[in-house]
């Protein structure tokens, strides 16, 4: 039996669970925001050492002690019922929080992309850039800091040609608004404002020439890999999430023996099954390593360049690490 945790409206889910159902796979579809209003959990330690998990999604009655694989797609956090008075609803949410990620974290079984403990770790970006270089790839040189003179003499060392990006979070809001937050060139202006960098944490990295930017999705010890042709367009220059479909070309990307190893290692050293990694290809041929996304979209890779990644999502869940 596999569980699959998301929430409404996950079309990377609802396409996996599609390839499951149709090789005959038992699927549930839980949803942690339905916990405790239209869901119930039962977690029982007896005496003889034993313990018994079972969640009732209000259609079925699951024994997550059978479960042999789990996938934390994204699911959202438990949800009070509106019946909570407005001053208890947020301890009620910690402590439906508390019971559904402990069970979670707790059931043994094969779980993609990690439990989520795990996942917090592997998203911390300063911890990935470190697990990066011990296992042999390349980095731009990188800065973290809140020091206003540390940065300006960094900018100054690498003649303006750095990026600065967000530690962790990519987007906030601001007034009622969601504002985004991505790689961007330091400008005159943000040096005339460095001060303000006492207020927040930023990455700060050397700018790499880049040939295509390749993202490596590894699914368990699969590897696919796709080139992103970022430098034809002044949207997605400096970070393809800017991404321009009318004029950003996507296409398979033949990645090297060695650094498709070196990816699989990483989401290994990451504790993960799963993996979306982001690389620069320089023109002088070297694979620069950004970042990884512990749990990172697919769907897109699939549509530009047919790689197989839902089917590889499907067979680790029913087959394991093979």
């Amino acid at each position: 039996m596999i569980l699959v945790l998301t929430s409404a409206g996950d079309d990377h889910a609802d396409q996996v669970v599609g390839l499951l159902t149709s090789a005959g796979a038992d699927v549930v579809v839980f949803d942690p925001a339905s916990y405790p209003a239209r869901a119930s959990v039962e977690i029982s330690l007896s005496r003889d050492g034993s313990t018994r998990r079972v969640l009732d999604t209000g259609e079925r009655r699951v024994v997550l002690d059978e479960l042999t694989s789990l996938w934390y797609r994204r699911p959202l956090p438990p949800a009070p019922s509106p019946a909570h008075p407005e001053q208890v609803r947020a301890y009620v949410e910690q402590e439906c929080l508390a019971v559904t990620e402990g069970l979670w974290d707790g059931l043994g079984c094969l779980t993609v992309p990690a439990p989520r403990s795990v996942l917090d770790r592997a998203g911390r970006k300063p911890y990935q850039l470190e697990q990066a270089r011990s296992l042999g790839f390349a980095l731009p040189e990188t800065l973290v800091t809140t020091d206003p003179d540390a940065f300006l003499d960094f900018y100054d060392r690498h003649e303006g040609r750095v990026i600065t990006k967000p530690v962790h979070g990519n987007r906030f809001e601001a007034d009622g608004e969601w504002l985004g937050r991505f790689a961007a060139p330091v400008t005159p202006v943000d040096v005339a404002h460095a001060d303000a960098l006492r207020l927040c944490p930023v990455i700060v990295q050397a700018y790499i020439p880049k040939k295509v930017e390749v993202r490596v999705t590894v699914v368990g010890k699969r590897v696919f890999a796709a080139e992103i042709h970022s430098q034809v367009s002044n949207h997605t220059r400096y970070d393809w999430r800017h991404y321009d479909p009318g004029v950003t070309p996507i296409g398979v990307h033949e990645l090297p023996g060695e650094v498709a190893a070196r990816c699989v290692r990483l989401v290994e050293r990451l504790g993960l099954t799963y993996g979306a990694i982001d690389l620069i290809l320089t023109p002088d041929g070297r694979h620069v390593f950004l970042e990884i996304n512990p749990n990172g979209q697919f769907q897109w890779i699939e549509a530009a360049t047919g790689l197989p990644v839902s089917a590889a999502i499907r067979d680790l869940l029913m087959n394991g690490l093979t």
